[in-house]
């Protein structure tokens, strides 16, 4: 799930993910990153859930995907869109 929060030039993202699906250690990489892993780590939330926010400059579009353990790599249901392989973000 993608959580965003308008500000004057930027759009904070929040990266949401249940707290064990799928396990293990989760990060959001994507071009705002470089596609680095272990940039953007998801961390658990009170409410059972696992986020990171990233902020990003309003009006762009992005690329991006996760990776979770032993190499496993997946798209965002909520995503604005795809572009072959990668989730898309509208800000």
């Amino acid at each position: 799930m993608l959580e965003r929060k308008q500000l004057k030039d930027r759009t904070h993202v929040t990266f949401v993910l249940p707290a064990d699906a799928p396990e293990g250690p989760v990060s959001v990489v994507g071009d705002f990153n470089d596609w680095q892993p272990g940039t953007h780590t998801l961390e658990p939330r009170t409410d059972g859930t696992r986020a990171v926010t990233v902020p990003l400059p309003a009006n762009s579009v992005h690329s991006f995907r996760y990776l979770a353990a032993g190499d496993y790599w997946f798209d965002e249901d909520q995503a604005d869109g795809h572009d072959g392989t990668n989730s898309r973000l509208h800000t």
